[in-house]
C-alpha cells in the first residue's frame, strides 16, 4: 500500500532522530581552512573518497592556497598534484577555471547564492549546497551524495536514483536546519552499518523504519 506523505513525514522523523542519537557529532569529512578551500576539497570529491581528498589537499593548498594562486597555476602542475584523485585532467580543468571566474567575475569572493555557484566550472548542486551548508551555515538544500542515494531509496523514501529528484523529494520531509547535518549522519550510516551490499541491519538503529531491512523477515 502506498505510503501517504504524512506517514512518510512521521516516519521520517522518526529516522532523523534516532540518527542524531547516534551521530551527534557528525559532520564535514574534508579538511579544509577556508571556504574556498572546501570548494575545491569538494570539486576533488568527485568519484573519489574523502580520505583521498584529504591526503592530497594539503601539498595543493600549501603551494596555491586561495583563487588568486590556483588562477594562475600552471595545469600541468595542478595534475600532478591531484592525479590520485581519478579524472585529474577534467578537476584540473575546472578548478583553474573556476577559481578564474571567482578573481574575474567575483572579485576573489565567493558568491553565496546558489544559482551564482552552480555557474562556477565543476561545480554543481551537490558541491554548491556542501560548501553553503558547512562553510557558511545556509541550507540552501540538500546535498545529495551515494549514500544518502542508496539509503533513501533503500528506506523508501524515493525510487529514483536522479539527485535532483532526490533532493526535491527530501526537502519536504526534513527540517530545513537540519540538511547540512543530515547529509553527513547518512554518511556516517552509511560507512558503519549500511555498507553497500553488505547492510548491518542487526546493528542499525533505523532499521525497524526501514522496508528493505531483513531484521525480522
Amino acid at each position: 500500500m502506498r505510503e501517504s506523505k504524512v506517514k512518510k513525514k512521521e516516519r521520517m522523523h522518526s529516522v532523523l532522530t534516532l540518527l542524531q542519537q547516534e551521530y551527534p557529532h557528525a559532520e564535514c569529512a574534508l579538511h579544509y581552512s577556508t571556504p574556498f578551500q572546501l570548494l575545491i576539497a569538494t570539486i576533488l570529491s568527485a568519484q573519489c573518497t574523502d580520505a583521498r581528498v584529504n591526503m592530497v589537499t594539503p601539498i595543493l593548498f600549501t603551494a596555491y592556497p586561495d583563487a588568486s594562486t590556483l588562477a594562475s597555476a600552471e595545469i600541468e602542475d595542478i595534475e600532478t598534484i591531484i592525479h590520485s584523485t581519478g579524472f585529474f585532467k577534467a578537476k584540473a580543468k575546472n578548478i583553474i577555471a573556476c577559481s578564474k571566474r571567482i578573481m574575474n567575475i567575483y572579485h576573489g569572493e565567493l558568491p553565496l547564492d546558489i544559482n551564482e555557484l552552480i555557474t562556477l566550472p565543476g561545480v554543481g548542486r551537490k558541491t554548491a549546497n556542501v560548501l553553503l551548508g558547512n562553510a557558511f551555515g545556509i541550507n540552501a538544500g540538500i546535498t545529495v551524495d551515494t549514500h544518502v542515494t542508496r539509503i533513501m531509496n533503500a528506506l523508501k523514501f524515493v525510487s529514483t536514483k536522479d539527485a535532483i529528484n532526490i533532493e526535491q523529494e527530501l526537502i519536504p520531509l526534513i527540517p530545513q536546519e537540519e540538511w547540512t547535518v543530515f547529509t553527513h549522519r547518512i554518511i556516517e550510516h552509511g560507512r558503519a552499518v549500511c555498507i553497500a551490499r553488505r547492510p548491518q541491519c542487526s546493528k542499525c538503529v533505523i532499521s525497524s523504519y526501514c522496508p528493505s531491512s531483513t531484521c525480522g523477515k
